[in-house]
C-alpha cells in the first residue's frame, strides 16, 4: 500500500491509487445517498448560495414529505465551514427520489436535465472519496459495504476510483492537477520537453 503523497496542496492516500471502483447503482440501490446516521452531504460553504438557485428546479422533483422538511427546516444544517444536507428519518438525504428501487439526487437529475447549472455537492460527485480538511484537503477513501458491488465491478473492469471519479476531480482541482494525478498513479506517462 501506498503512503500518503502531495499534488500541489492537496494531500491524497495513496491507497487510492491502487484502489478498484466503478458504481454498481443496479446493485447498491444508491445507499450512498441514504446512508443512516442522521447526517448528510457534507457542503461547501459556497454551494449553499448554488443550492439556494436551483431549489425551484428541484423541488417539483421531489416527494411532498420531502418538500415539506426543506420548507420546514431549510435543506442543510451545521455551522459556517461543517454544512450538511439534511436527511430524513436519519437516512435519505432530502434531495432524494426513488426510481425503480435506487436513490437518485434530484439535484442532479434537474442538471441531467438541462434545467441547471449546478450538477450537484461535490462530495456526492466524489463519493466514495471523502475530503479531509486538515490544514488542507486530504482525500481519503470512505469504505462502506454497500460498495463492495462497485469494488468488485472496478476490479472486473480494470477500473481504478481515480479514473471512475476523474469528472469530479477535475471539477474539485482542474485538469493540470487531474493530469498531476494520473502520471502519479501511472495512469499517464510523463511528458519529456
Amino acid at each position: 500500500m501506498r503512503e500518503l503523497f502531495v499534488i500541489e496542496d492537496v494531500a491524497v492516500d495513496g491507497s487510492l491509487v491502487e484502489r478498484k471502483f466503478a458504481c454498481d447503482l443496479l446493485k447498491c440501490k444508491g445507499a450512498c445517498c441514504s446512508l443512516p446516521g442522521g447526517r448528510g452531504a457534507p457542503l461547501l460553504d459556497s454551494e449553499i448560495p448554488e443550492m439556494e438557485a436551483v431549489l425551484p428546479e428541484v423541488l417539483p422533483l421531489l416527494s411532498e414529505e420531502k418538500r415539506r422538511a426543506i420548507e420546514k427546516s431549510g435543506f442543510y444544517e451545521g455551522p459556517r465551514g461543517d454544512y450538511a444536507t439534511t436527511c430524513i428519518d436519519d437516512e435519505d438525504c432530502v434531495f432524494v427520489y426513488r426510481e425503480n428501487g435506487i436513490a437518485k439526487c434530484a439535484i442532479e437529475r434537474a442538471f441531467n436535465d438541462g434545467k441547471t447549472g449546478f450538477r450537484k455537492p461535490i462530495s456526492c460527485h466524489l463519493y466514495p472519496i471523502r475530503i479531509n480538511r486538515f490544514g488542507g484537503d486530504i482525500l481519503r477513501y470512505h469504505e462502506i459495504a454497500e460498495c463492495k458491488p462497485a469494488v468488485k465491478k472496478g476490479e472486473s473492469e480494470n477500473v481504478g476510483v481515480i479514473e471512475f471519479l476523474k469528472p469530479p476531480l477535475t471539477r474539485m482541482y482542474g485538469e493540470e492537477w487531474y493530469g498531476k494525478l494520473e502520471i502519479y498513479a501511472g495512469l499517464k506517462p510523463v511528458e519529456r520537453i
